[in-house]
């Protein structure tokens, strides 16, 4: 976990806060996408999309796979509430796993992509917070020279 964290600082380095944030916001509500192998395929169009690094967007994208198995079968059963509770009635087990994955995805888009849009905000603003000289920016100039 540590040479990931490292390794997602590193690709963080130099970067603009709102860059920063846009990076770890997209990356970890794409990555938790609830149809697997999409999330990569996801991630390399938003990359170039928003003109992100390919490389640090997918490394997010990859550290959030078990977070998309972990929230399958709640976005799966949120999508099928909001549907009145399932969108398929046959018998065919392809047909029921099919509908699961479209309740998981309705779910993820009422869930995941308002929660993105927050994590985004409150990233900037930690950001800012945490680098004064970013949110203008401009760094200040070290004490002492002109």
């Amino acid at each position: 976990m540590k040479a990931w964290a490292l390794k997602v600082q590193a690709a963080l380095e130099g970067l603009s806060p709102e860059h920063a944030a846009l990076l770890l916001s997209v990356g970890l509500v794409l990555g938790v996408f609830p149809v697997m192998g999409c999330p990569t395929v996801l991630c390399l169009v938003a990359a170039f999309g928003f003109r992100l690094n390919v490389a640090a967007l997918q490394l997010v994208n990859s550290a959030s796979s078990p977070l998309q198995l972990a929230l399958l079968l709640p976005l799966s059963r949120a999508g099928a509430k909001l549907c009145g509770g399932g969108m398929y009635a046959g018998g065919s087990v392809i047909g029921a796993l099919g509908a699961a994955a479209l309740d998981a995805v309705l779910g993820w888009a009422c869930i995941c992509i308002p929660l993105g849009v927050l994590l985004y905000v409150l990233l900037v603003l930690a950001m800012r917070r945490g680098r004064p000289g970013c949110a203008k920016g401009v760094e200040e100039p070290a004490a002492g020279l002109p």
